[in-house]
């Protein structure tokens, strides 16, 4: 299978929600479990239903994450030496046209959050960017048009 990108911060993250779901939520669910069946007839129990759909949710979520992790190439931004130019993981700052100025950090698909400016490597903005480097213009086409942005400076945090 082919490896997903993904930051040091991502899979961190997504290995603390991975230890939450199985040493938190899974024995909570599998108490809740058991504390509905002690009530009798499963068949009109909301309780057994619900905590029963609460542990398969989190149970393929796990699978989830674990999937993820197995298939990550975990990427280290502050190891590599590129000089200002934008790549997986740097942190971007643009400015735009209109003077508008932004800052993303190239992530994966997963630890994309654009309410954290963190931004996909699949995403347009990011995928005209990848390759630049400081100093230089770029003209991004989004589903709103094209926009041209200046690239400020390139960080690797």
């Amino acid at each position: 299978m082919q490896k997903v990108p993904m930051t040091i911060r991502g899979a961190d993250q997504l290995r603390e929600e991975l230890e939450r779901l199985k040493q938190v939520e899974r024995p909570r669910i599998i108490n809740a479990i058991a504390e509905a069946r002690a009530h009798g007839d499963l068949k009109e129990n909301a309780e057994y239903h619900a905590a029963r759909e609460q542990q398969s949710f989190t149970e393929g979520r796990i699978l989830d994450i674990e999937s993820k992790l197995s298939n990550a190439q975990v990427i280290d931004v502050t190891k590599i030496n590129n000089e200002g130019k934008v790549i997986f993981g740097s942190t971007v700052k643009l400015e735009s046209a209109q003077g508008k100025t932004l800052e993303y950090q190239v992530v994966g698909e997963d630890e994309a959050d654009i309410n954290q400016n963190k931004i996909s490597v699949t995403s347009p903005v990011a995928r005209a960017l990848i390759g630049k480097y400081e100093g230089d213009t770029v003209e991004v086409v989004t589903p709103e048009g094209k926009t041209t942005y200046d690239i400020v400076e390139v960080a690797y945090i």
